[in-house]
């Protein structure tokens, strides 16, 4: 990375899928984190968690917000998984009560004055496990997401670039952002009308046993390499990792450990082609090369 490249922390806590959702896990849990973000250092740093690493409602509950930023030092930035709730009002025995409506499952910028600097809520969602599709017909009959809770998560609108405060650097960093899966989509991953410098994708993989989480960083690769756009990568239980613009994996956590990774941010490439043209350049060399297979047969007759 260039001189002066801002420092970032990835951090995998080996949170697996059984004990996740754990009340009684749920300090532990956050402890092993705040342990392996470390204690503030004199340069800022960027801290990234996983998708889902704390049971709270940062926006609402200022007391969590506080935790956090008790672990960063000035001009530290975290950013961490959690879910945004919305509620509506209902009728219940003549009382009007708050009820919940609906949930996006995002990542939240947390600064170091427990202020939020930003949110990026998750597009593309898992059928069955984000939400119930067809839930009129469905759950009557018994069935239900696969992760906990009864209401739905909501889709956010798509590919966004947030903008981090300045005390990283001038001009002020543009993050994009993908959560989990969302990655594997080709060509919609960056909002090319403001480019990122680099891409997030925090993601819960203990989900997926053995194979998932191999597949999944190679997927990540591929978008690096598309979109000559460095990626990190912060997962409860592996594969974390920080990709150059290449497609080149710089560091990683293997599989079921616990750690961290220290580096500095990979700068970004210019817009390649891909990134300018998107899935029409592959399917424009497919109709090249049929085209140009009919010429050399016809020529050869």
């Amino acid at each position: 990375p260039p001189t002066g490249a801002p420092k970032i922390r990835v951090v995998q806590p080996n949170i697996g899928q059984d004990e996740k959702y754990s009340p009684e896990l749920e300090q532990a849990h956050f402890q092993t984190l705040a342990t392996l973000s470390g204690t503030p250092r004199p340069a800022p740093r960027l801290i990234f968690w996983p998708e889902a690493a704390i049971p709270a409602y940062l926006d609402l509950e200022p007391d969590w917000r506080a935790r956090l930023a008790a672990l960063l030092g000035p001009g530290d930035l975290l950013m961490t998984g959690a879910t945004k709730v919305y509620f509506k009002q209902v009728e219940k025995d003549g009382i009007t009560e708050n009820a919940l409506s609906g949930a996006n499952n995002s990542l939240f910028i947390v600064d170091a004055n427990a202020q939020l600097q930003g949110r990026y809520d998750k597009s593309h969602l898992v059928p069955y496990g984000e939400y119930l599709p067809m839930r009129n017909i469905l759950q009557p009959l018994g069935l239900s997401r696969l992760v906990p809770g009864a209401v739905d998560f909501w889709p956010g609108p798509g590919p966004q670039s947030l903008t981090l405060p300045a005390t990283l650097g001038r001009p002020p960093l543009k993050m994009g952002v993908q959560i989990c899966y969302e990655i594997i989509f080709s060509g919609q991953v960056v909002d090319e009308a403001n480019r990122p410098a680099f891409l997030f994708n925090p993601s819960n993989d203990a989900w997926f046993g053995s194979w998932g989480p191999v597949q999944h960083l190679a997927q990540a690769r591929l978008r690096a390499l598309e979109e000559g756009i460095p990626i990190i990568r912060s997962t409860p239980t592996g594969v974390s990792a920080v990709v150059d613009a290449r497609g080149h994996i710089l560091s990683r956590i293997g599989h079921h450990r616990a750690g961290f990774l220290d580096t500095a941010l990979p700068p970004a490439l210019p817009p390649t082609l891909f990134s300018r043209l998107g899935n029409w350049a592959p399917f424009a060399f497919m109709l090249a090369l049929i085209l140009l297979a009919i010429a050399t047969r016809r020529s050869t007759r």
